[in-house]
């Protein structure tokens, strides 16, 4: 099971029937107006994962920007493995807490399901409005 969400709704994949998919959509949308605002943010969102890959490709290139020299380069590399990796263990939390605060919005409000089409075996639109 996956989903790709967009202004207009989201796809699903996975083999689901319309009605399977309506059913937990709407107990989804409930929940969520009840206020388990928590059912937005994922592990697998692309902010986790952009997060978990920026922040520590950032941080080691910053002892590499100003040296000009390889063999200082060289010598500065386990300095850059270092700063990765912590940059990496920082990117755990931050992942979910900009995912949460920065770019999912929880509050549904008036928002429904207009509907469910089934794009081919696997994979369904939910149009949303």
């Amino acid at each position: 099971m996956g989903g790709h969400s967009n202004p207009t709704g989201f796809f699903l994949m996975g083999n689901f029937t319309k009605a399977d998919i309506q059913e937990a959509a709407d107990e989804a949308m409930q929940r969520m107006r009840a206020g388990e605002t928590e059912l937005a943010i994922h592990e697998g969102c692309g902010t986790n994962i952009a997060t978990s890959t920026l922040l520590p490709a950032t941080l080691a290139f910053i002892p590499m920007r100003s040296t000009r020299s390889n063999f200082w380069r060289f010598l500065l590399i386990p300095f850059a493995i270092l700063l990765a990796v912590g940059g990496y263990f920082l990117s755990k939390p931050l992942g979910p807490w900009l995912q949460k605060h920065v770019t999912t919005e929880a509050a549904l409000g008036n928002m429904r399901i207009v509907d469910i089409v089934p794009v081919r075996r696997g994979l369904h639109r939910v149009i949303t409005k």
